[in-house]
């Protein structure tokens, strides 16, 4: 894994993570809270898909400079300054979870350049379109992010991981293939709350984008027993990507779900 910083136009720096080789490339866009390299499944997957990974950590994880008020939308900028950087013409993206959001920015502000997205347990844009909060284990997180970042930080003082977010699949995950993701997480505790903190004030704000701007094939792939992003946000927002294909996985949650990292790796080769 080649590990570097790309400078942005604004001033700041990317933390990279690039396997370096592959026929087709896939940029991959972290959880909330990680690191930004890529959970050890994620890259052998890749690899033996003869594609090319890429992955960085969003403003303020893993070594990547703040961003203040920085938008959902804000991450294809980042996204196009570390293509232009390693000299790729076209890619696709995928993220998990707080990535999901992110992957999709790609797909709706890089025309062109952005040729197909995936989202893994990915959180929607807020609507009243359903009832957003319903079925999160722990929605408090987020709704004081919609009060201001100040009341979001200070909900960060006092919150506790409520183990009723995961189901018995999760906790397997994270037991057995999955493990490097719990590993991660505890790494990014180097960099503090603020990447975390920053990423659900966007999610809680205006994104920057319309799910209807996007015009590259989308695969919303969701656990129907996530209990941190409920099905209902992949449902709704695959009524409102044109291009979006939902795969449903009725027993997964939120972790478990990653298990379909390999099927949509082929997905995207063929969608691309």
């Amino acid at each position: 894994m080649i590990e570097r910083d790309v400078p942005t136009a604004d001033g700041r720096t990317v933390h990279v993570f690039d396997t370096g080789a592959g026929s087709t490339t896939v940029f991959w866009h972290h959880g909330s809270p990680q690191t930004g390299a890529p959970l050890e499944p994620v890259p052998k997957a890749a690899e033996s898909r003869d594609i090319r990974l890429v992955s960085y950590a969003r403003p303020s994880y893993g070594g990547s400079s703040p961003q203040p008020g920085r938008t959902v939308a804000d991450a294809a900028v980042d996204t196009l300054a570390v293509a232009d950087a390693l000299g790729l013409d076209t890619f696709a993206t995928m993220g998990a979870s707080g990535g999901g959001p992110h992957a999709l920015a790609a797909a709706a502000l890089l025309k062109g350049r952005a040729t197909a997205a995936v989202t893994l347990a990915g959180i929607a844009p807020f609507t009243t379109g359903f009832d957003w909060f319903d079925g999160m284990a722990a929605p408090d997180g987020l709704r004081s992010a919609f009060v201001s970042r100040g009341a979001r930080a200070a909900f960060g003082e006092v919150d506790e991981f409520d183990p009723n977010s995961f189901n018995t699949l999760d906790y397997a995950a994270l037991d057995g293939e999955w493990k490097s993701l719990g590993d991660d997480v505890g790494r990014s505790e180097k960099w503090g709350d603020d990447g975390l903190i920053d990423d659900d004030v966007a999610f809680a704000s205006p994104w920057g984008f319309t799910l209807g701007a996007i015009d590259r094939p989308v695969l919303l792939i969701q656990g129907g027993d996530d209990r941190v992003i409920p099905a209902a946000h992949a449902e709704w927002m695959s009524k409102h990507i044109p291009t979006a294909e939902l795969w449903s996985r009725p027993r997964d949650g939120h972790v478990s779900v990653l298990s379909a990292v390999p099927l949509a790796f082929d997905w995207l080769r063929q969608a691309t």
